[in-house]
């Protein structure tokens, strides 16, 4: 009798297994970018997910910074990505007086675990560099570890196109490269500017 693995695996193309991992996301935002995304009494990421099958939940607290964390296949992964950044393309084109100011670039931090940033670099730079070249998008990968974790913040940069080709082939390395060891995800804690302000009246 044949295994399940090759019953599910007939006539699919690797693309299509592809679509059935669950691929977990998570974003790190700022309270501008989240009330974008919830928007008015929640209707906005509600949007979100229905249309895109995608789960997404918004850390709680009250700092600065907030995870948005988006589950489901890699396709509703993406679908909800690329909703996000048009809606961060939308309310960040807007200026202060409702006239659009034109394409402003839209920023998404993704956070992952830094086991794989390895492999999104490559060697001597050159994964990330293929990922800039092929995609138009800017990508940084941060040096330190976020706070308290084991976590690097990715930023991704460009117009919502250039950002979601960006983000699937950054999925791809990861869900290639799966973390190694335990990771212990980051959690925003207090503002940068409270915890300066308290080094710098240790120092004092």
């Amino acid at each position: 009798m044949a295994s399940p693995d090759r019953v599910s695996g007939v006539g699919g193309s690797p693309e299509e297994t592809e679509l059935s991992i669950t691929l977990t996301l998570r974003m790190l935002m700022h309270g501008k970018e989240i009330g974008s995304i919830i928007g008015k009494k929640g209707e906005t990421v509600k949007r979100i997910r229905e249309q895109s099958s995608a789960r997404i939940t918004i850390s709680e607290g009250s700092c600065p910074e907030r995870i948005t964390t988006i589950t489901g296949s890699t396709d509703a992964v993406f679908r909800a990505v690329s909703m996000i950044a048009f809606k961060l393309e939308e309310d960040l084109g807007v200026g202060s007086d409702g006239v659009a100011a034109g394409r402003a670039p839209v920023t998404l931090r993704l956070v992952i675990p830094a086991s794989q940033c390895g492999s999104l670099i490559g060697k001597a730079g050159s994964k990330i560099r293929e990922i800039r070249e092929s995609t138009g998008a800017q990508v940084q990968v941060a040096g330190d570890l976020l706070p308290n974790s084991t976590e690097r913040a990715v930023t991704v940069s460009g117009v919502p196109d250039t950002i979601i080709q960006c983000v699937r082939q950054i999925c791809a390395v990861i869900l290639e490269s799966p973390p190694k060891g335990a990771t212990i995800p980051y959690h925003p804690g207090l503002s940068l500017g409270t915890i300066l302000l308290s080094a710098n009246q240790v120092r004092g």
